[in-house]
């Protein structure tokens, strides 16, 4: 029998494997946290399902999101990476993720991403059950508060529909459709 999966999923095994083991499920890790949000940057405008399909070439290209290396990019790395036709070679977006790993960066001197991140669920999952594809957000009260504070933190491409989506992938909140086999 076939897992039934939300309404959103494909056919693409990287995003089947992206839904079942990583979509959703609460994240705490810093790093794994930068990487998310950095992909859900690139993704604006964009579907995931090409943000997906280039999610190794954006690992090995930005250094497998190390915000330490990432924050010190030259013109040289910009230009190296607008050459880099296995990204979305976006000179705002790549410019984001180099100014988005300095603040990150910053930020970390006082407290773990993770802390500040999840602090905006009040350190809980928000679960939504939506039962059909109309049914789903792209935005919420919780990712316009996270917006607007990542943004004076000197973040850039976080606009409210980008948190979101990195709260949806980060599990700050589960998507996940009420007959999703990942809904529990």
């Amino acid at each position: 029998m076939q897992k039934q999966r939300c309404p959103w999923v494909n056919q693409n095994p990287l995003m089947i494997e992206y839904h079942d083991k990583e979509w959703g499920t609460p994240l705490k890790d810093d790093n794994k946290l930068f990487e998310f949000l950095v992909l859900d940057a690139f993704q604006a405008g964009l579907s995931w399902n090409t943000i997906i399909n280039k999610r190794e070439n954006f690992s090995r290209a930005f250094d497998n999101f190390d915000p330490e290396k990432i924050a010190k990019y030259t013109e040289k790395d910009k230009e190296r990476l607008m050459q880099d036709a296995g990204i979305i070679r976006n000179r705002l977006k790549i410019e984001s993720a180099i100014t988005n790993a300095k603040a990150f960066l910053k930020l970390k001197e006082t407290q773990s991403f993770s802390d500040y991140i999840w602090q905006f669920v009040n350190n809980k999952t928000i679960k939504n059950n939506p039962k059909n594809i109309k049914d789903y957000q792209s935005k919420s009260k919780e990712s316009d508060t996270m917006s607007k504070d990542l943004k004076e933190k000197g973040f850039k491409f976080v606009g409210s529909t980008i948190c979101y989506a990195f709260m949806q992938a980060a599990g700050l909140i589960n998507d996940h459709s009420a007959d999703c086999f990942r809904n529990n």
